[in-house]
């Protein structure tokens, strides 16, 4: 295939012709945790950096004093709830990526599955069942990864590559008309040694990631349903392998020297209080910040007094001391007030858009809230999964039947495809049944009627002449259900007119 553009995170460079395509806007004003306006700048004058209020207090012993009490380095609360605010995305995405890592046998390595998640997970809530995931976990300092990518027999897949600083950048998706045939892609850094961007013979698409260590996720629909097909695909997902820039030459690849990753944490809570400045130190020396981007630069700009910025080594004795406990403890309320938030339809309709973008897309209100509510995410262009509510306006009981009805001009207004599946709401877990049958769909079967309209039932028991595959089983006891819907492609002017379905109780 010739030599590809190269995709840069925020840009793609043609080089055939030389010219530069800024493909996003840096944002103009940007929202902090707490929702007011944020230009990059310290809301207040109040939080001057700590160096300036040690400075300012006329004795060395008093700043002493201040470092490693209650006083946290001399943080005022709202400076460390700034603090905090704009480093969740990267605590939450350090311990993502490198728990995956750690979990799939390292970096340099593609993990697919080939089976679709059944009741038995209870590892993540509201699992899905409409996708395959390939997760790669790439080490990009020594040497750019190529990754060969076959043609998917399938109605849609996506990659999607994500740094430490959680901006989603998707540069393959069937919805732009990839997958349809095979193609190499090749991934770096700016700090990726001996390489710059330069096309490669034989590389389709070079492309520039906004960190040294980044997951490349690939989401395929496997058409489960169709067994021969599902076959096939496992097999094309399983044949993706990360080679090094050598290997792809046919030479060696270089030897990558080993790192000494700071400890991840059993919980995104559990880093805030015991090494937040480590892994920051870690996190800066390993992202790309953009020098125009308000965001980046007033992240640098709040550690910097702390002794922790790019290009340091990190040394306990030279930075400043948190006080772990209060950071832990500021840490889990703005968690419990961002899932409360989350509960405010107004708001997420409102911040919708602006979810796993990349940078410049979106702004650090919607990064806080999606890297608490659960990070790697794709973007609205790719899926939306709104959810449905029953018409009586309770909640949906397994104490009772229900059924969803949607006409030929009522469904999902979805490109490639969509999905209603079944939770229940406490956990997020599939129902347990014999038959598996925990969605209704393209890839899980469902089955239109002679209007092409189709009627979902939930139920203890199949009604009498309802389709296998229009049935979701449930047990009778008092457990609230939680009905998800999945709209992959979707149409997004279409999507402005239509309104999920509801759930209609049937009569005891």
């Amino acid at each position: 295939m010739g030599t590809g553009p190269v995709t840069r995170g925020n840009r793609t460079v043609h080089h055939a012709v030389a010219i530069i395509t800024l493909l996003l806007v840096t944002a103009g004003a940007n929202l902090t945790g707490c929702g007011k306006e944020d230009n990059g700048h310290a809301a207040k004058e109040d939080t001057a950096p700590a160096e300036q209020q040690e400075a300012t207090s006329g004795s060395a012993e008093q700043a002493e004093a201040d470092k490693g009490t209650g006083n946290g380095a001399g943080l005022t609360d709202e400076t460390l709830e700034e603090l905090i605010s704009r480093s969740y995305q990267y605590v939450a995405m350090y311990n993502v990526n490198n728990k995956f890592a750690e979990s799939q046998g390292g970096w340099n390595t593609c993990v697919a599955d080939t089976q679709l998640k059944d009741h038995t997970m209870r590892d993540i809530a509201r699992p899905n069942n409409d996708t395959l995931y390939i997760s790669c976990l790439l080490d990009l300092r020594t040497e750019p990864v190529v990754l060969n990518i076959p043609a998917f027999n399938t109605d849609y897949a996506s990659l999607m590559i994500t740094g430490y600083d959680h901006y989603v950048n998707i540069p393959l998706s069937s919805r732009e008309g990839h997958f349809s045939e095979p193609q190499k892609t090749l991934i770096y850094s700016a700090r990726t040694e001996g390489y710059d961007g330069t096309p490669v013979d034989g590389i389709d698409q070079v492309f520039e990631a906004t960190g040294d260590f980044v997951s490349a996720v690939f989401r395929v629909m496997p058409h489960s349903n169709e067994p021969q097909r599902f076959q096939e695909i496992t097999g094309q997902m399983q044949s993706i392998k990360p080679v090094t820039l050598s290997e792809y030459r046919g030479n060696p690849p270089k030897t990558r020297q080993p790192v000494d990753f700071p400890a991840t944490g059993e919980t995104d809570i559990a880093i805030f209080g015991d090494n937040l400045l480590e892994v920051m130190q870690f996190v800066f020396n390993h992202t790309t910040f953009d020098p125009d981007n308000p965001l980046d630069q007033r992240l640098l700009a709040i550690y910097k007094p702390l002794g922790v910025e790019p290009g340091r080594e990190f040394d306990p004795e030279s930075v400043k001391e948190l006080d772990g406990e209060r950071t832990r403890a500021m840490a889990k309320r703005i968690r419990e007030e961002w899932l409360t938030k989350m509960n405010d339809p107004e708001l997420m309709n409102k911040m919708q858009p602006r979810m796993f973008q990349p940078k410049g897309e979106t702004d650090l209100e919607t990064l806080l809230a999606v890297s608490i509510y659960g990070p790697i995410g794709v973007p609205r262009e790719e899926a939306v999964y709104p959810t449905v509510d029953s018409s009586d306006g309770e909640p949906l009981n397994a104490m009772h039947d229900y059924v969803v009805r949607m006409d030929k001009d009522s469904l999902p207004p979805a490109g490639a495809f969509w999905s209603l599946t079944l939770y229940d709401l406490d956990n997020g877990f599939f129902i347990p049944n014999e038959r598996k049958k925990y969605s209704v769909g393209k890839n899980a079967g469902m089955k239109l009627n002679e209007e092409g309209g189709i009627d979902i039932y939930i139920a203890a028991e199949k009604p009498e002449g309802v389709p296998d595959e229009n049935w979701l089983p449930i047990e009778r006891k008092d457990m609230n259900l939680n009905l998800v819907m999945r709209i992959y492609e979707p149409d997004l002017e279409q999507l402005k007119e239509w309104s999920p379905p509801s759930a209609e109780k049937l009569s005891d």
